[in-house]
Formats: C-alpha cells, structure tokens, sequence
C-alpha cells in the first residue's frame, strides 16, 4: 500500500465531498427550492469526489500515469449483464420482502402517484398507469447509463484506486474495509435525512452495512473485470432502480422497506453475497504480480 497516495486519496475524497455534502445547509429552508436544487447540485458534483481523488493519488502520490486506474479496460462482458440488471433484481426483491414482512402495503392503485397528478397542472387528465410505466422502463434502460458518468466518479475511486491499494492485506478485509469507508463517506448526507429521512442518526450506521454489502457486489465485479466501468454500470444501475418498489407501495417508513437500501432491501444483496461465497465466485485468484485477479 502506498500510504502517501492513500493519504491525498482520503483528504480530497472526504474533504471535497463533505464540504460540497454541507452547501445546502446554509442556503434556505429543508423544502425551499433553493435548498432542494442546491442539494442536487451539491451531493451530484461530489460523487466525483473519489474520482478526482483517485486521479490526484494515482499521478502525484504514486508518480503512475491513468491508464493504472484501468479506464481503457473493459473485460468481460458478460460481467456488464449482471451489473446492469443485479440491482434493478434487488430492487424487486427489496419490495416483495416490504410487503411480505408488513412493512408496506401493496398498491396497484398508484395512490401517491395519483395524488402528485391532481395537484400539477393539466395533470387531472394524465393515466397514473402511464407515469408509473414511463418511470419504470425509464429506470430499466436509459437511466442507468446516464448515471454512469456519475456512478464512474465514485467507482474510480472506490473500487479503481482503493480496492486495489488495499488488496494486499488479502480480499475479505480489502472488501470489508472498502465498504465500511464508502459507507462512512455518506455520512453528512445521511444526517441531513437522506436514504433514512425517518432515523438519521441511526441511518449512518445502516448506511455502513448497506455500502458493505453492495460494495462486495461492486467489488467482486471490479475484480472480475478489472476495470471501473463495471462497477460504474451497476451503480449508475442502482441509483436508477433503488426506489422502484416504491411506485407500487403505500404507507412505508423506507428505513424498514421499500428500497434496496432500507432493512428489507438487505435481505437480497445477503443471499447475492452468500451465494458468490457459496459457488466460490468470491474470494476469485489472484496473480501476485498484481494483486488483482486472473481472469480465464
């Protein structure tokens, strides 16, 4: 591991992003517009913040030119496919799971999409059928690869420069560390009531375990591929499937269920995991002139 390009790695990712996680904070009330368009703006730009991180480590903390962050790598790809439709599968599974345990109700009437309908304008005459299919198919194919470009920005540097440098204190601890710092990066943003509007407190610590148990499917991803683009795909994936269940749901506290994040959620990525361990998908070999896997 190379501690001073981890150390320029650390203060940019978590300086840049948490002070670019503050900005909302002083501009206007929790519902205003400018605090909600300011947040966009915000929490967006600073899921580059790993990325450039990355950047800065790879070239002046370890004197490597880019192409060690293997962005001209693509691999293989039947390792896209899963990364493309694993968390929309997840997502699913997150919502039967809600309604199974009584964390929701099931709502084919689009309750809350009607409602949001009858109070815009001209919306009265729209079918709440036609919005609910519109997002979801939306969700299911042009929104995860728009959210690539800002999936790659964390994934560079998550998965693309952490991963690796931690690679040589063995897989398992490279993977659980990895996810319990990408965990705690979101922590401003989840004490400010995102992804656990109801406990955020509470929520960091959910969070960790959330990123820990992702992140190994992230990780085992990279490694199969040994590039960032996977992985980039299957969070931009994420980020567009996560709340799906939630257009067919009514009356849920998201920290219990409805997202692939809440409590319910957990469930699915737990049986991923155990049956990569299981069918030794994970841990994968490895070539130790490298510290990353072989790949037949």
């Amino acid at each position: 591991m190379n501690r001073k390009a981890l150390l320029i790695f650390f203060v940019i990712t978590f300086g840049l992003a948490w002070f670019l996680f503050s900005i909302p904070l002083a501009l206007g009330e929790p519902q205003s517009s400018l605090r909600q368009t300011s947040t966009l703006i915000a929490w967006t730009a600073a899921m580059w913040a790993p990325g450039i991180g990355a950047i800065v480590a790879t070239v002046y903390g370890m004197r490597q030119p880019l192409s060690g962050l293997n962005l001209r790598r693509i691999g293989e790809w039947r390792a896209y496919l899963w990364a493309w439709l694993l968390p929309p599968i997840l997502a699913i599974l997150a919502g039967v799971f809600t309604v199974l345990f009584g964390f929701g109700k099931l709502d084919l009437q689009f309750t809350q999409i009607r409602q949001a309908l009858e109070n815009a304008p001209g919306g009265q005459t729209v079918p709440a059928w036609l919005v609910v299919l519109i997002q979801a198919l939306l969700s299911l194919t042009l929104a995860p690869l728009f959210n690539t470009l800002f999936g790659l920005g964390e994934e560079l540097g998550w998965r693309g420069f952490l991963l690796p440098q931690l690679l040589p204190l063995g897989q398992g601890r490279a993977i659980l560390l990895n996810g319990l710092v990408w965990g705690i990066w979101h922590a401003p943003a989840i004490l400010q009531g995102h992804n656990y509007p109801s406990q955020p407190v509470l929520g960091v610590f959910l969070m960790i375990i959330f990123c820990i148990l992702m992140g190994t499917i992230f990780a085992w991803l990279y490694l199969r591929t040994r590039s960032p683009w996977a992985p980039a795909l299957a969070h931009g994936s994420l980020n567009a499937t996560a709340g799906l269940p939630m257009l067919f749901l009514k009356d849920v506290d998201t920290t219990l269920g409805g997202t692939v994040l809440s409590l319910a959620g957990w469930i699915g990525m737990v049986l991923l995991v155990l049956w990569l361990l299981w069918s030794k998908r994970l841990p994968l070999e490895t070539d130790s002139t490298e510290a990353l896997p072989k790949l037949a």
